[in-house]
């Protein structure tokens, strides 16, 4: 079938696309959380995850050397590629994993989704672009909601949220750097071919730090757990990660950074109705402080010109 590009069906499967891959993504931190009940432990998690998930992104790494439209890649690009991968789909992933430890899926997916407003401080810092006054504006918004979100800890509420705060956003910090030295490279060797090698790079790293650093009685674990790692590798890593790149082709990143809006309230509900998790009236006003601000960095184009809506 011929692809039409800008027919209102062409842009619609683009819509649907990221819709779609969104709420895959949002499921992921529910998965942990529901993993975490049988007391299994991130470094163990992540590698079963990464077991199940590397085969697709192998099969699909062969299937983009068969296009003859590809350039060789270089060494330059295969280091670079190698420490992107590191730096995004193994280290960004690790912290989220260690964080939700301790703070609900709900706030983490919110903490994850302000890399649109890091990027913006990033390119400031390391590329000299400055950021204008809806960046600002933008800036104020995120960061006096994610001030809400946390007030209630000043009362002491949750002895370990400013830990597992610490770690999410970190792993939101290294996505974001990801995100601002990647775009060259990505747009050099293609979306799909650079996602398939950067994770399969990232999943020898979390599959050899577990070999490091467990035993492998490690693997001796409740069926339900391998259950949903497969879910979590499958629906949450490799889907949404091919119908996110695709909806990227269509509808660029723009529209995409957008939607990606839904992903902290998509998580917010699941864990109300699926882990029985709360925010106060105070919390979900700094979330609305959040994503409105997310939304106004992410509708200017320089901002997010060539970034994805989520992490690994």
């Amino acid at each position: 079938m011929t692809r039409r590009n800008g027919t209102a069906a062409y842009l619609a499967v683009g819509l649907l696309f990221a819709v779609i891959g969104v709420i895959c993504f949002s499921v992921r931190p529910i998965l942990i959380k529901l993993a975490y009940a049988y007391v299994v432990d991130p470094v163990t998690l992540l590698a079963l995850r990464m077991i199940f998930s590397v085969p697709f992104f192998i099969a699909v790494a062969l299937w983009t050397q068969r296009n003859k439209e590809h350039r060789r890649l270089t060494h330059r690009d295969i280091l670079a590629i190698s420490v992107l991968g590191l730096l995004s789909y193994y280290l960004a992933s690790f912290l989220d994993f260690l964080g939700l430890q301790y703070i609900s899926a709900g706030l983490g997916r919110l903490l994850q989704f302000i890399y649109p407003t890091l990027v913006v401080l990033l390119s400031a810092l390391f590329l000299g672009k400055h950021p204008t006054t809806r960046d600002i504006a933008a800036l104020f918004l995120t960061y006096s909601g994610l001030t809400l979100v946390f007030w209630h800890a000043l009362g002491g509420e949750q002895l370990n949220l400013w830990l597992g705060a610490a770690f999410v956003l970190a792993s939101a910090t290294c996505y974001a750097a990801y995100l601002v030295a990647g775009s060259e490279v990505i747009a050099r060797v293609g979306s799909v071919r650079f996602t398939a090698y950067a994770m399969i790079v990232a999943s020898a790293a979390c599959i050899a730090q577990f070999f490091l650093l467990r035993p492998l009685s490690a693997l001796d674990l409740p069926l339900p757990v391998y259950g949903l790692s497969l879910a979590m590798a499958i629906g949450s890593t490799v889907i949404p990660g091919f119908l996110v790149s695709e909806a990227l082709r269509r509808i660029g990143a723009n529209q995409v950074a957008i939607i990606g809006a839904l992903g902290p309230v998509t998580a917010i509900v699941l864990g109300y109705l699926g882990l029985d998790e709360i925010m106060t009236p105070l919390q979900l006003v700094g979330a609305a402080f959040v994503l409105f601000g997310v939304i106004v960095v992410s509708l200017r184009p320089r901002s997010l010109s060539g970034l994805s809506p989520t992490n690994s």
